[in-house]
């Protein structure tokens, strides 16, 4: 059994994650990182994580992706004796984060009343599409959907085209960070009052709170932003400009002071010319401003590019592939991939831990968890012994490793004799 780093931020802590995807477990990953000890619980079924994408070994690469530094284990929810073992668990964690919607909630005994029974100062997350209540309340939701609702997609894409989806799931991405910032706020109180608490997180809040400058310059002034593409809405230069290899480069200028330094950067004098001259002229000339531009930069490799703007200090980027991202200095720098020894694939690379701490540092200590790897575990340090794991997963509400992948293979016989 790995030992949990008793010197990061959050050593010490319990958090039990019982969500699917990727807004809920995600919060739960941000606090196994920095040091809280995560029990992922899922069904005989599984994290729906595990069963899209691209797979490796039998591994889906969304699951491997999101649900590092946990342990896992299998309860199937629905019936009473896994209910009873997770109220055991439940007494001795801190927090504990779900995406479940009722139903499935009071159902599986997870919602925030029936979790306090067993623990009366628990910290309570749930995550929803829409809110706990309202009109919405209950709906089923995903990125995609919130996106809509709170317009973002009415702000992206080309000012020619239609709106366009953000392909990022920033939205989930987003709402697992205020969930996890949440449930920091919510220990405090606790520390300073013994009291816990119930906290909801939705993905529509998230989208509203990120568009603070788009909504909040409505509310104002009645500005409606329009679609922009690559471009700014309020100064120029701004885009993505080819280069003589066939990539792409980011050029960017958010004040007068560095429309110059491009100008210099590219051996143009653009900035001499009356058309150009400040940021409202370059903005009612940005199509003449990008021709030219395109023309110069299609002239010069894009690393070749990216030194000389660096150089001349102008705000700029590649536009990276995956290749190009997986090997980029500054994110190995930062430990933004790290590779992590797995029982089955040998080593997996996931994302790093997105805050650095210089005393107590984060950092990510285990391999997301195959299912049921860890419930034998688990459950022996919740007091029951091995005949009583024996006898739950041989009465089918709960799983060990072992017994997953017999389900597994029974049913892949069941599919083979069908056809």
């Amino acid at each position: 059994m790995m030992q949990e780093n008793s010197t990061s931020p959050l050593a010490g802590l319990r958090v039990l994650d019982v969500g699917v995807m990727l807004a809920g477990p995600y919060a739960a990953t941000l606090l196994g990182d920095m040091g809280a000890e995560v029990i992922k619980i899922e069904s005989h079924h599984g994290d729906e994580g595990r069963h899209f994408g691209m797979q490796r070994g039998g591994e889906s690469g969304p699951y491997l992706s999101v649900n590092r530094s946990k342990r896992g284990i299998v309860l199937d929810l629905r019936r009473p004796q896994a209910q009873e073992v997770f109220g055991r668990l439940a007494a001795t964690a801190d927090i504990l984060i779900t995406n479940v919607r009722e139903p499935g909630l009071t159902r599986f005994g997870i919602n925030y009343e029936q979790v306090r029974a067993h623990k009366p100062d628990i910290i309570w997350v749930g995550v929803t599409a829409f809110g706990a209540d309202g009109p919405y309340a209950g709906r089923p939701g995903v990125d995609f959907l919130a996106q809509g609702y709170a317009g973002a997609i009415r702000f992206n894409g080309e000012p020619s085209g239609g709106p366009v989806r953000m392909g990022v799931t920033v939205v989930d991405v987003m709402t697992s960070l205020l969930a996890a910032n949440a449930a920091l706020a919510a220990l405090h109180v606790r520390n300073t009052t013994g009291q816990g608490q119930c906290v909801n997180v939705s993905l529509l809040d998230a989208m509203m709170h990120a568009q603070a400058g788009f909504v909040g310059s409505f509310l104002g002034t009645g500005e409606r932003m329009p679609r922009t593409g690559n471009r700014s809405n309020v100064f120029a230069p701004s885009g993505i400009y080819p280069t003589r290899d066939g990539k792409e480069v980011i050029i960017t200028s958010p004040s007068q002071k560095f429309f110059p330094k491009i100008c210099r950067a590219l051996e143009a004098d653009w900035d001499k010319d009356p058309r150009f001259l400040d940021v409202a002229l370059r903005r009612a000339n940005h199509d003449e401003l990008d021709r030219l531009m395109s023309e110069r930069t299609r002239q010069i490799d894009r690393d070749e590019l990216i030194d000389r703007l660096v150089a001349a200090d102008v705000l700029t980027a590649p536009v990276n592939d995956l290749d190009d991202i997986v090997k980029d200095p500054q994110i190995l720098h930062n430990n933004m991939i790290v590779s992590l020894p797995h029982p089955e694939l040998g080593h997996v690379e996931v994302t790093g831990v997105p805050i650095h701490f210089s005393g107590t540092p984060a950092l990510v200590k285990r391999h997301p968890p195959m299912q049921g790897e860890h419930t034998r575990e688990v459950l022996t340090e919740a007091g029951y012994s091995t005949a009583e794991v024996d006898a739950m997963i041989a009465e089918g509400f709960a799983a060990d490793r072992s017994e997953i992948l017999r389900l597994k293979a029974a049913r892949g016989m069941q599919q083979e004799s069908k056809t």
